[in-house]
């Protein structure tokens, strides 16, 4: 029977959940500092490294137009403001080093709402360039409509105008989570190698170790030089005889 109760002491004992210990988790930061340290460093660096060399401002300018038809026609007007028919003849207006394709995937043409006002919107590095290619997409397409379609009915409405404040301003996401991320590895690592130290540490170590109450401890002496922290040697008594140094 006491061999039975001694087994579930013992089971009740292995399945113990752990009390989170806030002291212990900070020396376990405090004592992996410098593992957190190196690979926040390290993270941040990449981060910053990556946002340096792939940022590039990217600047968008929209000009508007009129075209006075009805759902089924606008639709087919639309399509062709970036038809390579209407895009090449920009291309040699403006002798640009690129194709009609290329121009095409610059353009972003939109309605506004449900009326027959149409957004030409032109994005691409140089803020100025923007605004002139989406002033000469608008009027070079109110010239060709009248050939392609036999449509006659396009008007200027607003001209596209330089906006020198990029679309693509947060290029500090990749610094920040580089940061973040490192942060978080760092602090994980640590804990894992904390629980792959076997070293004691604890004087509960020693009494969950060896099932033995810890009487006291005694400081290791240093020299008188040295102001450091003291370590501790542990006493502990088993069957009326102190064991320790």
């Amino acid at each position: 029977m006491s061999s039975l109760q001694e087994l579930d002491d013992k089971q009740v004992m292995e399945h113990k959940p752990k009390e989170i210990n806030i002291r212990e988790l900070f020396l376990v930061l405090k004592r992996y500092m410098w593992i957190i340290l190196l690979i926040t460093a390290v993270s941040t660096s990449a981060g910053t490294y990556y946002s340096l060399s792939s940022y590039s401002p990217l600047f968008q300018s929209t000009a508007r137009i009129i075209i006075n038809a009805d759902s089924s026609l606008m639709s087919t007007l639309k399509v062709i403001i970036q038809d390579t028919t209407v895009l090449d003849k920009v291309v040699k207006k403006l002798n640009l080093p690129y194709s009609p394709e290329v121009l095409s995937g610059k353009i972003m043409v939109a309605n506004i709402g449900d009326s027959q006002v149409v957004t030409i919107t032109i994005t691409d590095a140089d803020s100025k360039q923007a605004a002139i290619l989406a002033n000469s997409v608008a009027e070079t397409y109110k010239e060709e409509i009248p050939s392609i379609m036999g449509f006659n009915d396009v008007k200027l409405l607003s001209q596209a105008k330089e906006v020198p404040f990029p679309i693509n301003e947060d290029k500090n996401k990749p610094i920040i989570f580089g940061f973040v991320g490192g942060i978080v590895v760092s602090i994980g690592i640590a804990f894992l190698l904390d629980s792959l130290n076997n070293s004691v540490r604890k004087e509960h170590e020693i009494e969950e170790l060896l099932g033995l109450p810890v009487l006291g401890t005694v400081p290791k002496m240093k020299k008188t030089n040295m102001k450091e922290k003291k370590k501790h040697r542990l006493k502990f008594k088993y069957g009326g005889e102190t064991i320790g140094s």
